[in-house]
């Protein structure tokens, strides 16, 4: 399949999350969706101390006409994808411009020194309303909560790239999502594809 042309090469996406919310593998799913479509994809990974909970990144770089270095600069990200509030600020204070556009889970994970009493967690509606100053478009996408209802919150992974693509900010098709899903979710495949629809549902 040929690749569309890009409004911007590379376009630079971040999945930004903390250590076991599936970072890795929805980066997997996009980046595997987009060479179907004829793409070159470079994925670069950061990991904090994940098994911790520490923050975990991807960097996907997106191109029509070469395969770039899998690393983006600061400050140049497209779209940020943010698993969790606190960390999907702190990305777009690096990598955040007057164009950046942003999807946030809005679930909050809170770290080992928040439930110590050691630190305080900021208050949501002031960290969603800072993510919206910082973008040019956010969506607040209440994924861990509809997982919840679908019997897992694991099903937040699907629900969140079908968010991603049904809001069509990136240009891939839904059935080259939906085929990596069935090649990635063996088991539990239908769970995972009413999720991904789910997503849709929830940006449209």
């Amino acid at each position: 399949m040929s690749a569309k042309k890009l409004n911007k090469d590379p376009l630079n996406l971040i999945i930004t999350g903390v250590g076991g919310q599936g970072n890795v593998i929805i980066s997997l799913i996009i980046g595997n969706a987009f060479v179907k479509e004829g793409y070159f994809v470079t994925v670069g990974e950061t990991y904090g101390a994940s098994q911790r909970g520490g923050p975990v990144m991807s960097q996907l770089r997106i191109s029509t006409e070469s395969q770039y270095s899998p690393f983006i600069p600061d400050g140049c990200a497209d779209i940020i994808l943010g698993m969790e509030p606190v960390e999907t600020l702190r990305m777009l204070g690096r990598y955040g411009n007057s164009s950046v556009i942003t999807m946030v889970n809005s679930r909050p994970i809170y770290s080992i020194d928040v439930t110590a009493g050691q630190a305080e967690y900021p208050e949501l509606q002031s960290l969603f309303d800072t993510i919206k100053e910082l973008s040019a478009k956010t969506w607040v996408i209440n994924a861990t909560a509809e997982a919840q209802k679908m019997g897992s919150p694991v099903f937040a992974n699907a629900i969140l790239i079908g968010a991603l693509i049904g809001s069509g900010i990136l240009p891939i098709d839904k059935t080259s999502v939906e085929a990596v899903l069935r090649e990635t979710f063996l088991r539990e495949i239908v769970t995972n594809l009413a999720a991904f629809n789910k997503g849709f549902e929830l940006v449209k």
